[in-house]
């Protein structure tokens, strides 16, 4: 009697928690697109804004933190990193006007102003040529070099050249999606001795010109339903 209450309680909370599982999202299938449409497609996002933590190191240090983002594709952002709920940082960058409160030094704001936009607007890049790798499209030109995944049409890696000759890497993980819009919800940014691991716990997307409400209609309007 009692194991058969026992696995009737059990297949109960089984029940009871498919149930109030969301419907799984699966991502769209890519055959037979080009990945230039699909990189062109995105073009209408002007504007990200993000929640996310923030791992950042250097040698054997680290510090942990939960920020907010708003960046622009032009470049224009602020952002504010939290740590044990005070304000750590905070900055802005807008046309090339870098402010921050601490001062931080110029490594730091080269990741988290030029490495921010390139990683999260990857798709933003021109006069590429495209090699065929394996399972993934290789984009380069003069200044950078992308690896998407020819599956899910996300990026994988991203190298940028910087004037000094110096490099900025990006790793890009775990998929997610915001409405019909997939990205990598976990991203490591590595520059110099230092790294930052951003992993993000909300992104939303907004079209150029156009107000929050009017976000999903413009995408679709302009094809984003089959966007990674």
């Amino acid at each position: 009697m009692l194991k058969t209450v026992s696995r009737l309680f059990l297949l109960s909370t089984l029940l009871f928690l498919f149930a109030c599982a969301g419907p799984r999202v699966e991502m769209p299938s890519y055959k037979g697109i080009d990945v230039r449409d699909v990189l062109d497609s995105r073009n209408v996002i002007s504007d990200i804004e993000a929640e996310f933590s923030a791992i950042f190191e250097r040698d054997d240090t680290e510090i942990r933190g939960d920020g907010i983002l708003d960046i622009s594709r032009n470049g224009d952002l602020s952002i504010r990193i939290y740590s044990f709920g005070f304000l750590a940082l905070e900055l802005t960058s807008e046309n090339g006007i870098i402010k921050s409160t601490p001062v931080i030094d110029k490594n730091k704001g080269i990741i988290l102003t030029y490495g921010l936009r390139d990683c999260l607007f990857w798709w933003d890049i021109k006069d590429f040529k495209i090699d065929e790798i394996e399972d993934k499209y290789r984009l380069k030109n003069l200044s950078r070099e992308i690896w998407i995944d020819r599956k899910t049409m996300l990026p994988v890696k991203q190298k940028v050249y910087l004037e000094d000759d110096r490099e900025l890497m990006f790793y890009y993980e775990n998929p997610e999606n915001a409405g019909d819009i997939w990205y990598p919800s976990k991203i490591r940014v590595e520059f110099s001795k230092y790294s930052l691991t951003l992993n993000f716990k909300e992104m939303s997307f907004f079209p150029r010109d156009l107000t929050r409400g009017q976000q999903l209609q413009s995408l679709l309007q302009n094809h984003l339903l089959y966007l990674p």
